[in-house]
């Protein structure tokens, strides 16, 4: 009595995810032995479903579907019911998914896929409504369907189930050829150029009219592109492009005007209405490509945008123990009293609210102007709210208003005859009261699952801000999210990453009892953060740990026959394929990335077969690269940096001395997108020396500190000046 009516095994199990499912009439297994035992005992077909716990379509298909007993019943009695959290099994996700785009023509999350009980997959989809609507099939009928289809074509069934293997097993083959050299990369960056440049939209930035995704993946090979041609007028389209969209976002609603952080993505064509969920993977990419920004440009605008994105990882995604948090839901309950959640309930605001909490006089403007008035003038309040019906068609934001910056600062102070420093600090006082408001309301749901891979993501995020804008403390909050990954979800006797840890009670840093392996992405995303962090930070422990990382991700992931680096390790029988992604989406994908980290290692450690490998995934993914660039632009960066061979800034000198910060400071201060940094101090550089002997015979020049710009281990004429050695790095 009082407690909830069912309870499944998914109730032991430490994703946030698959709790949420926990008691629901569904018999749900987790992926297991246990489950595909079964499967194989009674002869069923195996239900698979897979979501996220942020996932708005996710929880609308539970309250449907997996909350109906009907339909649970109807579950039980003819499946073996699976359910899977993508964040935490993205090589389960990723091997379903390829079948569901191949044979519907598009993916994503519910995902719901229908396996023989050797877990071959036959039919498939997303969301379904739970009854047949006019141009859909409903849930109750696609079950019972399948279920007949089983039981009177068994045989059929089987025999379709391994041709469609057999046909994913040779489209998931990214074969590249031994002697393949890698595609021109000249001809890669301008193929690239050209597709971003066709699809971007002018106004409002962004390269799709609608939805629009952040994409921080574009903008950085946009930034890299300006830098090889910047005197060209491509160059100074490439930067006008990113920066515009960088700056309509931070104007949008997509931007958390009050709680500051990004939206996963924007429904509309002007970054106004997102779809309300956080991911911690967009925070970390968003926050170095708002540093960069403002690196090239200077504008002091970027650095607060990035600074506020820090902020909100720092108060809201932060574990006590140093490690960050997943999402963010987009649902909540408007008030503490409702019973149903509301996309978007915890941001949105009618004009009647913001009345109330700012209804100050404002001295020095138009007469009877209130606080609320400039607020809402500014955010583009409407007395009916300022959503447009057909993005809204639940109507759970109608007559709500979500904040968008409507206009500039100039006009705004204009409009109510103010100064524009006090309208800066009027916003500032309505930004603060709102949120004081906010944190009134019932909270959406924390995902408070913590995975290496989007860690490494948001260390790179503080350590690069921290570098760049001299801010120590964000290089701090770095370090001890490193610390956090050594500590939870690295073994140090098998030398290998965990996938995932979890917040548990008391706030202690739990496992699950069967941990997780890292994945690619998990290997490549922190060693990419490692050496962000040791760039930053000069601390030689982090160098050697990205090596020793980078060693260990080699041994298991490396396809010698195919080139390229497998998503997952061999072994698993579960795993029918074994994938390499070809997509920089949302994320950038593990082989892009690891190209750069390659050329990074090879310039830290001197071993040579490092290039060799760069090189030969830049061959694998050849022909995607030179005909469509686009779907992997942070491989198309990265080949760049493989063909013109990376800048070694080498600093040799006291790190206290404020001769050595000037250095260091000119090296942060400027967009450089292919060269290392390294500090040699003479005494606790062993490490380098030892791997670098070059180093060793790079002195201070008249005893102060000194700079050299290497190439290929060959180095310039040193110079003590920060004016000069911008020079070198700024041609």
């Amino acid at each position: 009595p009082g407690g909830p009516r069912y309870t499944n095994r998914l109730v032991k199990e430490k994703s946030p995810y698959l709790l949420q499912h926990a008691h629901n009439p569904v018999d749900w297994y987790p992926w297991g032995q246990e489950a595909f035992d079964k499967a194989k005992k009674e002869n069923k077909l195996i239900f698979l479903s897979v979501g996220y716990s942020t996932c708005h379509w996710c929880h609308v298909m539970e309250e449907e579907s997996f909350k109906n007993k009907e339909i649970g019943e109807i579950m039980n009695k003819n499946f073996v019911c699976i359910k899977v959290d993508r964040e935490e099994r993205p090589d389960v996700d990723k091997v379903y998914m390829t079948f569901v785009q191949a044979t519907s023509g598009g993916g994503g999350w519910p995902m719901s896929v229908w396996l023989t009980p050797d877990l071959k997959p036959f039919a498939g989809g997303t969301y379904f409504p739970p009854d047949d609507r006019v141009y859909r099939v409903g849930f109750r009928t696609l079950l019972l369907r399948i279920a007949e289809q089983w039981n009177q074509n068994k045989d059929a069934l089987l025999e379709n189930s391994q041709k469609i293997m057999e046909a994913l097993q040779i489209q998931a083959r990214i074969r590249g050829q031994a002697q393949e050299s890698p595609p021109p990369s000249e001809e890669v960056m301008a193929t690239c150029f050209q597709q971003l440049s066709k699809s971007y939209d002018e106004e409002y930035g962004g390269f799709s009219e609608f939805p629009k995704f952040p994409t921080p993946v574009n903008l950085n090979f946009l930034f890299t592109y300006w830098a090889l041609h910047r005197t060209t007028p491509e160059g100074a389209r490439a930067l006008h492009m990113a920066l515009h969209t960088l700056k309509m976002m931070a104007y949008g609603g997509i931007h958390d005007h009050i709680g500051q952080g990004f939206h996963r993505y924007s429904t509309d064509q002007h970054w106004h209405v997102p779809h309300f969920e956080k991911m911690l993977y967009d925070q970390g990419q968003l926050a170095t490509a708002y540093t960069r920004a403002f690196q090239i440009s200077g504008d002091e605008f970027f650095a607060e945008v990035a600074g506020d994105i820090l902020l909100y990882v720092s108060r809201d995604l932060s574990d006590q123990a140093g490690g960050f948090y997943s999402a963010e839901d987009a649902d909540s309950y408007p008030t503490a009293t409702s019973g149903e959640k509301r996309e978007g309930a915890f941001c949105v605001w009618t004009a009647k609210e913001i009345r109330t909490l700012l209804p100050d006089p404002v001295e020095g403007a138009t007469e009877g102007t209130t606080l609320g008035d400039v607020f809402m003038h500014h955010y583009g309040v409407k007395e009916n709210g300022n959503v447009s019906p057909a993005k809204d068609p639940h109507e759970e934001l109608k007559g709500k208003n979500v904040l968008t910056v409507r206009c500039s600062v100039e006009l705004t102070a204009t409009r109510f005859g103010l100064e524009q420093g006090r309208l800066g600090a009027l916003l500032r006082q309505g930004r603060q009261r709102l949120a004081a408001a906010r944190a009134q309301r019932p909270r959406p749901h924390l995902d408070t699952k913590m995975l290496a891979s989007w860690n490494g993501l948001m260390i790179s995020g503080f350590a690069q801000a921290g570098a760049a804008l001299a801010k120590e403390e964000y290089v701090r909050r770095a370090v001890r999210a490193a610390d956090f990954l050594r500590r939870h979800l690295f073994d140090p006797s098998s030398g290998r990453l965990l996938r995932s840890c979890y917040r548990g009670k008391d706030n202690t840093v739990e496992q699950s009892a069967v941990p997780i392996q890292g994945f690619l992405e998990d290997y490549v995303f922190v060693i990419q953060a490692l050496f962000d962090l040791y760039e930053a930070s000069l601390d030689q422990g982090w160098l050697e740990w990205a090596l020793q990382l980078q060693h260990t991700q080699d041994k298991l992931f490396w396809d010698p026959q195919g080139f390229a680096y497998f998503f997952s390790e061999a072994g698993d029988p579960s795993l029918l394929l074994r994938l390499k992604d070809d997509q920089d989406g949302a994320e950038p994908s593990a082989n892009s990335v690891t190209v750069m980290n390659l050329l990074r290692a090879a310039c830290y450690s001197g071993h040579m077969e490092w290039v060799e490998k760069a090189g030969q995934i830049l061959a694998a993914f050849s022909e995607r690269l030179l005909k469509i660039p686009i779907a992997l632009p942070e491989m198309a960066r990265a080949s760049a940096a493989f063909h013109r061979t990376l800048k070694q800034v080498v600093i040799c000198g006291d790190p206290q001395g404020e001769d050595t910060k000037d250095l260091l400071r000119c090296v942060h201060s400027v967009f450089c997108p292919n060269k290392v940094l390294m500090l040699d101090d003479g005494a606790g550089t062993a490490f380098l020396r030892r791997q670098l002997p070059f180093v060793s015979a790079l002195e201070r020049k008249d005893g102060k500190a000194t700079a050299y710009v290497c190439s290929n281990f060959a180095c310039s004429l040193p110079v003590t000046a920060p004016r000069e050695l911008r020079r070198m790095l700024v041609p």
